[in-house]
């Protein structure tokens, strides 16, 4: 009798491993999932540092809900320009150790009701208090940076690392409220097994990085692979999450 044939490889090669992101992708990737940071501003030259909520917009402007009352907000009025520092997770006890990304631009009022949706989106808590007369959204509009993944590994950052493919961006946001409308209806079970624990959750953005998913006040990042370039590639990135990829 002769043994069947295979084509089986008998000794096959683990896969590759991913590729580590480069400096640019992952301060993007920090700027997606910050949920607090430091707002540097200034005042008749003296500098000025305050805690502020961040959200990304699907470009990757950062947007912020200000207070007028606030001394932060007042500076910007009078002088635009600042910086934001977000901070990563630290690998140990050394907060050095955490990787972190200062983003410098410009800051303006905004009055637009899809950006402060999706504000609200990622700072559920925030619908308290942003209907009140002196809250206005801000975005800031990266014009350059500087990203430490750690000891010895600083990267400067130009305006075009930290600027989304406008024509992926808008073929994304075309398709958003199809794709939350038919993954928090259609598909719950597996947006619970994106999210790495049971309970109802709910997809509530979505852009070419990434996508956020809810449950209640609680709202965790989750990064694709790589940017999409439209509604087909996030498809396939939350098949792939869906399977354990």
């Amino acid at each position: 009798m002769v043994a069947a044939e295979t084509t089986e490889n008998p000794d096959p090669r683990p896969p590759d491993p991913p590729a580590e992101p480069t400096p640019a992708q992952a301060a993007r990737l920090l700027l997606r999932a910050a949920r607090s940071g430091t707002l540097a501003s200034a005042a008749d030259g003296q500098p000025f540092a305050s805690l502020v909520t961040p959200a990304s917009a699907p470009d990757l402007s950062v947007l912020l809900l200000l207070s007028d009352l606030s001394a932060h907000t007042r500076h910007l009025r009078a002088e635009p320009r600042c910086a934001l520092l977000v901070v990563g997770t630290a690998e140990g006890a050394n907060p050095q150790t955490a990787p972190r990304v200062t983003v410098t631009g410009l800051a303006e009022m905004v009055d637009d009701s899809e950006l402060m949706a999706r504000y609200l989106a990622l700072h559920p808590y925030a619908v308290m208090y942003a209907g009140f007369a002196d809250f206005h959204l801000w975005r800031i509009r990266p014009q350059g940076g500087l990203f430490v993944g750690g000891f010895a590994r600083a990267a400067r950052l130009r305006a075009a690392d930290l600027r989304s493919d406008p024509a992926a961006v808008a073929a994304v946001q075309e398709a958003a409220g199809a794709i939350l409308a038919h993954c928090n209806q259609d598909h719950p079970d597996a947006l619970a097994r994106i999210a790495g624990s049971p309970g109802p959750w709910r997809m509530v953005a979505v852009d070419v990085d990434g996508c956020d998913l809810a449950l209640g006040e609680r709202v965790v990042r989750v990064a694709w692979q790589a940017p999409v370039a439209g509604p087909e590639g996030v498809r396939a990135e939350l098949v792939r999450l869906a399977r354990g990829g």
